[in-house]
């Protein structure tokens, strides 16, 4: 794994423009950034990284097996009493799911270190999937990349693919985010398009424009009913909306599922632990309060169960405290997790966001930032396959 330092392509921001990535500057900050780019060997991809993500998915649908099954540990992962029945229904039903991310530490020497699963609301799938593409595509077209030069990137189409096995008689599904906030909206149109490759028609629904009719079923801002819908907003707000005790009786057909709220968690993180402590690519976690925290000794992550974009999340190394984001996620709890560095790749430190598509690996993302925190306005740096 290597930092490539490039020149960009001529036109490349016109480009982005005209294909409607409107968020590649957030906040007068670049975003995508092509002054670089990382590069792979094509066993670093398939051993480190697609394979450890099966794994780890599957090992995480184990899980929430269990967790669905125990009043216990869904308390532990603050999962309220009246929307417990949801998530066990969601899972018993065999509710299906669309996608998820995995946030890896990876630096091509060791092996992939699972920081997190963003399961529920995971965003940068037009980058990952469409963008960088796209870029690959024109590298190699100019001369600047070989011609047998890959992407670990199958997004697009195992999304489609999975689109029209969830719905293959096509038909009516709604799609919901903030329509306010241009990546999450961008993103959603994004899978709108996807869908329409599918054979689905798709209909777009502001999240605060969702109502309720006379029977309990939600409807949209033109009084339809919602039969399905993919929503970017996470089921811990969900339950705590006045809506929740509707959830169960609306008859609709959530993406994400709600079962996916038990891996949305990062108290996710110390279970996983504590059925597979010394699995290679998990990093030992506990409950913060728990005794066996101890193990960590002085140099630790301190992480809310519930947070965004590197929100409130604590690094420690040697009993000094890394200045935190603070956005008021905590209320509901915290882990701690051991502390494992990124490793500096030219002063950058970069995360990767493995995707899960189904229940398959579909490709890969990265983030980089000069912060050991991965933030709102980390850059997405594109990546390729030589060798």
């Amino acid at each position: 794994m290597k930092r490539i330092k490039t020149d960009e392509r001529p036109g490349w921001d016109e480009k982005a423009e005209a294909l409607g990535f409107t968020w590649r500057h957030l906040d007068g900050a670049r975003y995508w950034d092509e002054r670089a780019y990382y590069q792979f060997t094509l066993a670093e991809v398939e051993d480190g990284l697609e394979e450890p993500a099966r794994e780890l998915h599957a090992m995480c649908l184990e899980l929430v097996e269990e967790v669905v099954k125990s009043e216990a540990l869904m308390a532990r992962l603050a999962i309220p009493a009246d929307a417990r029945d949801d998530v066990m229904d969601s899972w018993v039903s065999k509710a299906p799911s669309l996608y998820g991310r995995f946030d890896f530490a990876f630096d091509g020497a060791g092996p992939a270190k699972l920081y997190e699963y963003n399961a529920d609301t995971p965003t940068s799938i037009y980058e990952s999937a469409a963008f960088q593409w796209i870029w690959l595509e024109d590298m190699i077209a100019a001369g600047r990349l070989p011609a047998d030069a890959d992407q670990f990137n199958s997004l697009h189409e195992k999304l489609e693919a999975r689109f029209k096995a969830l719905f293959p008689a096509g038909g009516f599904v709604h799609f919901a985010s903030d329509p306010d906030s241009i990546e999450d909206r961008q993103n959603v149109k994004y899978l709108e398009d996807i869908a329409k490759q599918a054979g689905i028609e798709p209909k777009f629904v502001p999240v605060a424009d969702i109502g309720l009719d006379a029977d309990g079923r939600f409807i949209d801002q033109d009084n339809y009913l919602i039969g399905a819908l993919f929503k970017l907003y996470p089921w811990e707000d969900m339950f705590r909306e006045e809506y929740a005790p509707k959830i169960k009786g609306s008859k609709t057909q959530f993406l994400e599922p709600a079962w996916k709220a038990v891996l949305s968690n990062k108290g996710m993180l110390p279970l996983l632990w504590e059925r597979h402590a010394g699995h290679p690519n998990l990093l030992p976690a506990f409950f913060e309060g728990d005794p066996k925290a101890a193990e960590l000794g002085s140099s630790f992550v301190r992480k809310p169960l519930f947070s965004r974009e590197g929100a409130n999340i604590e690094l420690v190394a040697e009993g000094r405290k890394a200045k935190v984001l603070d956005q008021g996620y905590g209320e509901e709890g915290r882990i701690v997790q051991a502390l494992h560095t990124l490793t500096a790749f030219d002063g950058n430190y970069p995360v990767v966001g493995a995707w899960i598509v189904g229940d398959e690996p579909a490709g890969i993302g990265i983030r980089e930032d000069r912060s050991k925190v991965t933030k709102n306005l980390s850059r997405f740096v594109p990546h390729v396959i030589i060798g």
